[in-house]
């Protein structure tokens, strides 16, 4: 299953890919990700994801 879309908490769609080997978030990279803490995961993008 290849994910290529995903739902926000604003019930707004964003969009992944992978471009030159690099994971992306609209047009935002994952610098870091599965960055496991005591209540979830991060992954660190390197722009801020604002809903449109």
């Amino acid at each position: 299953m290849k994910l290529t879309t995903a739902t926000t908490v604003a019930s707004k769609p964003i969009k992944i890919a992978v471009k030159d080997g690099k994971v992306m978030i609209d047009d935002a990279t994952v610098v870091s990700a599965d960055i496991h803490c005591t209540n979830g995961v991060i992954h660190v993008v390197d722009s801020v994801i604002l809903p449109s």
